[in-house]
């Protein structure tokens, strides 16, 4: 409980969205892109600036790729997706050699140096060269970024140890599709901030961070995107599908006592967690809920974990065979199915927020 809250803290002060930490892949790219853009749905963004947002982050997941060591360390990969008053934000993390920084360091900050039309002669040479490099074509992808957006990449690498070291590559683009970078404001850019988040999650196993409002589209993008882990991960099929079910259940409880979307950003996001440790999914939701809501909640959680396998089993069929189509709710199904998918008992608290509103973290341990 008190990770989630800590997430949450972290997430919200640093106007974090979305955090995956782990493996970047040709599959789980599209999930990653397309949960991004069912985020924008609602904003202002224009034609221009989604498009040139998404190759960003297209050419930054293939960099991802391109430039990670390719060993045990792909698994510390980070993709960072944030919001704030001058656009999104996109940033990934991955582990570079010691020894190929002085190279990459040296084309970024070519890159850097040049205006628009320097870009596009740049890439003009680069393409006309013969023999890429194995690491992505003498950092034509890291032009490309550059080119889309019209300015300068915002980078930084932190050391590990002797051999290698943290690399951070990150940027964000207005409405208009311009690029917005630290430059201007003469701050130099330090990506400890997603170094440190990295850590953390690796620290507690966790391997996806969504902090935000939790709309059906979006948690259809949340649930694809999960599915795609599960099957590159070479889950067993019985535990991919339990997860599934259980996420399923936990987003739509999130949305079903959410307070609205103005309430969430004043006093507490919502947040969802996956972790895997030791072969056991945890799956972690916080959101905002009334204190009327809480008695009653609380009563049905504490009734349903006194019951043992077979009695869920039994309490399920009592509770399905109630329903009709006129019903409003499906009653205590959704969490019935829920401890008995798992095998474990629902691990629930309230946490006070104001006189009305309470944050409820309910996390479910599937075995």
């Amino acid at each position: 409980m008190d990770l989630t809250r800590r997430i949450r803290d972290i997430m919200m002060k640093e106007r974090l969205m979305f955090a995956y930490r782990g493996i970047v892949t040709n599959d789980n790219s599209i999930p990653l892109l397309t949960l991004l853009e069912k985020e924008m749905e609602d904003s202002e963004f224009g034609f221009v600036g989604r498009k040139r947002l998404f190759m960003f982050v297209l050419e930054s997941l293939q960099n991802v790729q391109r430039h990670g060591t390719g060993d045990s360390y792909a698994d510390m990969s980070m993709v960072v997706y944030s919001k704030s008053e001058n656009g999104y934000t996109v940033t990934t993390g991955n582990v570079v050699k010691a020894a190929d920084t002085v190279a990459l360091k040296e084309k970024l900050e070519q890159i850097n140096k040049l205006d628009p039309k320097g870009l596009r002669e740049l890439y003009r040479q680069v393409l006309s060269i013969s023999e890429f490099s194995v690491k992505g074509g003498a950092g034509l992808g890291l032009i490309e970024m550059a080119k889309t957006t019209g300015n300068k990449l915002d980078y930084d690498f932190i050391p590990l140890d002797n051999d290698y070291s943290y690399f951070v590559l990150s940027k964000t683009i207005d409405e208009e599709g311009s690029g917005v970078n630290y430059a201007k404001k003469e701050i130099i850019f330090r990506g400890k901030a997603v170094s440190k988040l990295e850590k953390l999650m690796a620290e507690n196993y966790v391997n996806m961070i969504w902090c935000g409002h939790i709309s059906p589209e979006i948690g259809k993008e949340v649930l694809e995107f999960t599915e795609t882990k599960l099957t590159e991960e070479d889950i067993e099929m019985t535990m991919r599908r339990r997860v599934f079910s259980i996420l399923v259940e936990l987003l739509d409880n999130v949305a079903k006592y959410s307070p609205g979307k103005e309430a969430e950003m004043k006093y507490g996001m919502p947040v969802s967690l996956i972790k895997l440790m030791n072969k056991t999914y945890s799956i972690t939701t916080g959101n905002l809920i009334l204190h009327s809501q809480i008695p009653h909640l609380k009563e049905k959680i504490d009734f349903i974990n006194k019951y043992d396998k077979l009695g869920l089993k039994d309490l399920f069929t009592q509770s399905l065979s109630l329903q009709t189509v006129k019903s409003d709710s499906t009653g205590n199904m959704g969490l019935i199915d829920m401890a008995r998918k798992s095998g474990n008992d629902l691990v629930y608290q309230f946490e006070k927020v104001n006189e009305k509103y309470s944050y409820y973290i309910v996390t479910v341990n599937i075995t």
